[in-house]
């Protein structure tokens, strides 16, 4: 493939052969990503339409951007999600760190919506830590079960209280390590917890709307949760992890969908490559 006749065109042209190209050799991926490198430089958008699973994990090396470049188009994006969405906040209704926690255990597989319906009964009868241990499973089951796998977050649940009420006092512990200590409790759902309950940024929230936006924004090229927080932890500033997480989920859920995003209306539009977005838009190449 000589670079004195290469166009975008053709590279597209290709890109079904590409699709394989997990399988090709290290050295021709270097040699077609130096040859391509200029005009993907103006051509990105159209060309990050084009990407589909077996070909996307390349992002990293096909939207090549500085870290320095990078950290300042993010600060534009930080900006640009605070002034669309002014008063993102956790979207889970609570009054303490123990109503919080309860609502992000139920919240695995389960809307937000769903959950504060549930919670709304569920807090006036379960008060304390002790209430919640000392249920029958059953009765803490048949509660909770419009949010879906009931058996395993009752379970749970009754484990986490339990051990909240034997070992903390009864009060939410406010430490990482302690707080996935406790049944059924991640990483993920203590950074909801410290970072809304106590206000502290131990580490960034990733969901599925956090992964798929970091991932469209060429912020990350990772897949896994603990990949991607790790990421965005030497991206965006301590003091606002905990926003950025509500930030980005806001969008997705108001914006940035997973189907069908509506990059048309975007605020941020002219800062997001669109990486692993199929649909063209009429400003393609032109931003």
């Amino acid at each position: 493939m000589g670079r004195k006749n290469f166009s975008f065109d053709k590279f597209l042209s290709l890109l079904p052969e590409l699709k394989l190209c997990e399988r090709l050799n290290p050295r021709f991926h270097r040699g077609l990503f130096s040859s391509v490198t200029p005009l993907l430089t103006t051509k990105s958008q159209s060309f990050s339409s084009c990407l589909d699973v077996p070909v996307v994990n390349l992002a990293g090396e096909m939207f090549r951007e500085s870290l320095p470049t990078k950290t300042a188009r993010l600060k534009k994006i930080i900006a640009g999600l605070e002034k669309t969405h002014p008063n993102a906040h956790c979207e889970l209704v609570h009054e303490t760190p123990l109503e919080l926690l309860v609502a992000t255990i139920l919240s695995a597989q389960c809307t937000d919506k769903r959950v504060n319906l549930v919670t709304e009964k569920l807090f006036k009868k379960y008060r304390t830590p002790e209430n919640f241990a000392n249920a029958e499973i059953s009765e803490v089951e048949n509660d909770i079960r419009s949010t879906g796998f009931y058996k395993n977050k009752a379970r749970n649940l009754k484990a986490a209280c339990r051990d909240i009420a034997e070992k903390y006092g009864g009060k939410v512990p406010q430490t990482m390590g302690e707080l996935i200590e406790l049944g059924g409790v991640g990483r993920k759902t203590a950074n909801v917890v410290l970072g809304n309950a106590f206000g502290i940024n131990v580490g960034v929230v990733v969901d599925t709307h956090v992964a798929r936006l970091s991932f469209r924004l060429g912020l990350t090229p990772q897949k896994s949760p603990e990949k991607i927080e790790k990421d965005l932890m030497e991206l965006v500033p301590q003091k606002k992890w905990t926003l950025f997480s509500h930030l980005l989920i806001w969008h997705g859920r108001r914006r940035c969908f997973a189907r069908k995003p509506d990059c048309a209306h975007c605020e941020v539009l002219k800062l997001c490559p669109r990486i692993g977005v199929k649909e063209t838009l009429a400003t393609d190449g032109h931003r």
